[in-house]
């Protein structure tokens, strides 16, 4: 039987029955997902802010936020996949390679009729 100070056991009496207890890699990996959701919108911006009278945001930033956004999409499904490599969580693998597949087409696309069909 445990002692009485020890504290209790999160999981059993501080956790409502239908909800888990998530661990600080289940919220990385929610926050790395979530950073690849937000990669498109991060990309969507300057022509947003253009189309409600801020020109000067597409015009002086636009490079920026789509380097941002290709980063964001090049970057959270690789970490996502590192972290869940080393915490053993295999649905969050299969969904990081997913979301690098779904990142690779486009960027495959822009490669192969951008670059290198263009010459």
């Amino acid at each position: 039987m445990p002692p009485a100070t020890a504290a209790p056991d999160r999981r059993s009496s501080d956790v409502p029955p239908d909800e888990h207890a998530r661990s600080p890699v289940d919220r990385v990996i929610t926050v790395l997902s979530w950073w690849w959701v937000a990669a498109p919108f991060i990309l969507v911006t300057p022509p947003i802010a253009h189309r409600l009278g801020f020109p000067v945001v597409r015009d002086q930033f636009g490079l920026v936020f789509a380097l941002t956004a290709v980063i964001s999409a090049v970057a959270a499904p690789v970490a996502g996949f590192t972290v869940a490599l080393v915490a053993r969580r295999r649905r969050a693998r299969g969904r990081f390679v997913m979301m690098g597949v779904v990142t690779s087409v486009p960027l495959l696309f822009f490669w192969v009729f951008g670059v290198l069909l263009a010459e």
